[in-house]
Order: C-alpha cells, then sequence, then structure tokens
C-alpha cells in the first residue's frame, strides 16, 4: 500500500522478494559505493573483505550504521524499554512497526501467519511474484489497526475509523477484530449515524448489526405533528435553494407526493387544528375531508396514511411502591436530584418522569441529564406544568439515548421551583419491567435527599 495518511510512519508496502515478506516501513537510501567497488573484480572483493576484518570498521558492502532507536511509531524509548515491557504481547504491540533490532536496510516480516488471505497471497497457488503488491481499497490508517492487532491483540478503534477496519478485517478474515468493530458499533448508534449504519450492515452482511439500526430507528419515531412541521421546514429551505418565492403553493410544489406520506390523519384533532389546518398547504377540500373523518361516521376517503407509525412504544418502570408529601419536603432549590442504575439489556432511554407540586397547580423549571462515568450522553433543559396531584409528568430528552447492559449510568433532575412537591417512598433496588430487570443504588451527584429508598424521580421511560 504506497498511499500515506497525514499522521501516520510511513507508505504501508506488502513485498514479495526471494522470500515473501511484509513490509510496513519505508526503506532508508543505501550510501553510495566508492569509485570501482561493486564491478566484479577478486581484487576489490578481497579488499573490502580485508577492510571488513579490521577491528572497529565496516564492510563497504554492508548497511549504515543504524539510527538511534525509535520505537512507538518514532518516540523515543531509553534502551531499559524491555523491562517496562515484561509480557510478549507488549513487547510485540512495542515492535510490530518500527526498526530495533532488524536486520539490513529493509525491516520485514514474514506475514503468512496473520491471516489466511496473506498466506494465501504469499504462499497459495495463486501467490502474487510481484515485487510489491499494492492495496488500494484499505485505508492506512485501518490496516494499521488490523497490523497491531494480529500482533498484539490490542485494538484501537475510534469512530472515524472503525467502518474501514471493519472492512480490513473482513477482507483478511480476521474474525475477532470484525466482532469487536460491530460491537463498537453497536454500542455507538445515535440519531446522526443510523441511518448510514443500517446501509453499511447491509453491505457487511451483519443482520444483527442491521436490526439493532432498525430499533434505533423505531425508537426515533416522532409524532406526527413533528414529522409535518419538519417537512415544512424542508420545504421553505428548498425554496429557497430553487429561488422560488417561500409561499405555500411552492412549498406544496417542491413537496410533491411526499407530503401524502406523511400520516395526518393519526394526529390529534386538536394537533390537527392549531397545525396543519392552518399551515395551507392543504387544499380547502383535503382540510374539510380529514375534520370529516375525525368525527363522521360514514369517514371519507383520504389520500394519506391511515395507521400510526409502528415504532418502539415507551415503557416506564416505575421505582417506589407509594408517595407522600410533607411540610418541609420536597423543596428545590437548584439542587441535584440523582440516581443511579443498570439494566440487564440494551434499552433506550427517552426520558424521565418527575414529580409536581403537593399544593396546586405549579411550573418547574428543570434540566435532566443521563450520565455515564461522569460523561454527559444526553440532557434538555426545559420546564413542566403539574396539576397538584400524586401523579408523575414525564420530560424527554431530545433524543433516546442507547443504554448497554451491565453498566451503571446516572440519572439527574435539578428543579427550580417554589412550591414543595410530591416525593417517593418504600423504594425498591430491582424492578422487572417486561422484559428488563432495572436494578437501582444510590448516586453520590445527589444533594437534594434522592436515594433508593425515597426521593424524586420515580420513573424512566425506556424503549426495548
Amino acid at each position: 500500500m504506497h498511499a500515506a495518511a497525514p499522521g501516520l510512519p510511513s507508505p504501508l508496502r506488502l513485498s514479495a522478494p526471494n522470500l515473501p515478506a511484509f513490509a510496513c516501513r519505508a526503506a532508508p537510501e543505501a550510501p553510495a559505493r566508492r569509485e570501482g567497488a561493486g564491478r566484479g573484480s577478486t581484487a576489490n572483493s578481497n579488499a573490502g573483505a580485508a577492510v571488513g576484518r579490521k577491528a572497529g570498521q565496516r564492510s563497504l558492502h554492508s548497511a549504515p550504521a543504524p539510527a538511534p532507536p525509535t520505537l512507538g511509531n518514532n518516540h523515543p524509548e531509553s534502551p531499559e524499554w524491555r523491562c517496562c515491557r515484561p509480557t510478549l504481547r507488549e513487547r510485540n504491540a512495542l515492535m510490530f512497526n518500527n526498526e530495533l533490532g532488524r536486520d539490513g536496510a529493509r525491516p520485514q516480516v514474514r506475514p503468512g501467519y496473520l491471516s489466511s488471505v496473506f498466506y494465501a497471497m504469499f504462499y497459495g497457488d495463486l501467490a502474487e511474484v510481484k515485487s510489491e503488491i499494492h492495496i488500494p481499497d484499505v485505508e492506512p490508517a485501518a490496516f494499521l489497526i488490523l497490523l497491531k492487532y494480529v500482533h498484539s491483540d490490542e485494538i484501537d478503534l475510534e469512530a472515524d475509523t472503525v467502518l474501514a477496519t471493519l472492512y480490513a478485517a473482513k477482507k483478511y478474515i480476521v474474525p475477532a477484530l470484525a466482532k469487536a468493530c460491530i460491537n463498537f458499533l453497536e454500542t455507538s448508534l445515535k440519531a446522526k449515524n443510523t441511518c448510514v449504519l443500517v446501509s453499511q450492515s447491509r453491505l457487511f452482511e451483519e443482520p444483527e448489526l442491521t436490526q439493532r439500526c432498525w430499533e434505533a430507528i423505531d425508537a426515533q419515531t416522532e409524532m406526527e405533528a413533528v414529522v409535518f412541521e419538519a417537512l415544512l421546514n424542508w420545504a421553505e429551505a428548498e425554496c429557497k435553494r430553487q429561488g422560488l418565492p417561500v409561499i405555500p403553493r411552492n412549498k406544496k410544489h417542491v413537496l410533491g407526493r411526499a407530503l401524502y406520506l406523511v400520516r395526518i390523519p393519526t394526529m390529534t384533532l386538536e394537533e390537527f387544528a392549531n397545525g396543519a389546518a392552518q399551515a395551507d398547504i392543504l387544499t380547502l377540500e383535503e382540510t374539510h375531508a380529514i375534520f370529516l373523518w375525525y368525527r363522521a361516521t360514514n369517514k371519507p376517503r383520504l389520500d394519506f396514511p391511515l395507521t400510526k407509525r409502528k415504532g418502539l412504544s415507551p415503557q416506564r418502570c416505575h421505582r417506589f411502591q407509594s408517595s407522600a408529601y410533607g411540610s418541609n419536603q420536597w423543596q428545590y432549590r437548584g439542587r441535584c436530584d440523582s440516581i443511579q442504575f443498570a439494566v440487564d439489556r440494551r434499552v433506550f432511554i427517552v426520558g424521565l418522569s418527575l414529580y409536581g407540586s403537593s399544593s396546586g397547580k405549579a411550573e418547574y423549571s428543570v434540566k435532566i441529564e443521563l450520565k455515564r462515568l461522569g460523561m454527559v450522553l444526553a440532557q434538555n433543559l426545559t420546564k413542566f406544568m403539574s396539576d397538584g396531584s400524586s401523579n408523575t409528568f414525564p420530560v424527554w430528552f431530545e433524543h433516546p439515548v442507547q443504554v448497554e447492559q451491565d453498566i451503571f449510568y446516572t440519572a439527574s433532575a435539578v428543579l427550580d421551583g417554589s412550591n414543595l412537591s410530591y416525593f417517593g417512598q418504600e423504594g425498591m433496588m430491582e424492578v422487572q419491567c417486561g422484559k428488563v430487570a432495572f436494578q437501582f443504588q444510590c448516586s453520590s451527584d445527589s444533594t437534594n435527599g434522592t436515594g433508593v429508598q425515597g426521593g424524586q424521580i420515580p420513573e424512566l421511560i425506556f424503549c426495548a
């Protein structure tokens, strides 16, 4: 492979001279010979041998003295590096792309043991006879990751190289590395990358990853009123792109048949009356027919889909057996209510439910967060209105967050409101919700009294 990527030590190249070999560093320049040397004369050969026998001198035909060793892709190390790396795996990891201890000007290793594909390339019936084998379809960074893995079992995956690494692992039949790439992709599913990954998973013939992508897409299903609003925003941008006046007629023109893919009849009557019916996108006949469809016994025929999007239905994990209120609790002065939880299978957390005022109708400002090992995965700053009852009130994250099994996450809420609220009591450490088992434990982030036995955050809202 001759194309080098920025920041990589050198071009990668497969080389096959007399002994098939694999080179992953460029060879240094050979020094110029003296005039008359290397012409095949016996005198010159004997002279060279004689020079080589002198103490402290080197043959004119030998390689130049090596430069001070630079290990770890040109990062200098002390001569005692072996003591710092006691295991064979650690020493292999250091040496796989370094020159220390190599003979000759071109450091090489025989690659037949790396994978069955390499063996076939160099030793099989169809082995290449060229001195160099170009690999134009594998990125250098991904190839280095593959080499490091087969030498040391170390896997360094990042979001911008994992797909290229998966391709290399599939091409050279390194199944353990391919599986690690798939696991990395499954745990990295987000709203912004799901559509790309679903197509890539089908290309790589990974049905389990494809299924996880579809589940993530189902978890992203929005209310139809939100879909319609997004459609209008796109139509406005498209009108501007085409240089058309941003008016309802032109919006409908650029939308074309896409307008009739929106499931308008699945909106509530209130959502339709306050939104789509007043957008001036629908004709009077279409608007009238949809109103009749909501209320009439004999419903008219509509050009819009009538069934709701399937998606994943949100479920609620309720962790308290009862609720209460007191004269001096639960108060909010910007302090944090927090709880840690873990699940026994992958789920998507879409929001939290909170208790509201215990003394009548009240509005609260709230910031909710979901963290893993101190890293914020999702947050939302919003408001909710409570009605004075002991009911719980949902607060949603902007996007569902994938939660891995057997790892503790921290759910937090910081409320700001003058009214006292209800609080939960008789908390449970373990709760079974359908096929998902939740486990709870106290969080050190909680500064307002919430814990396993009582407090706020009575429910986690999730899709599975």
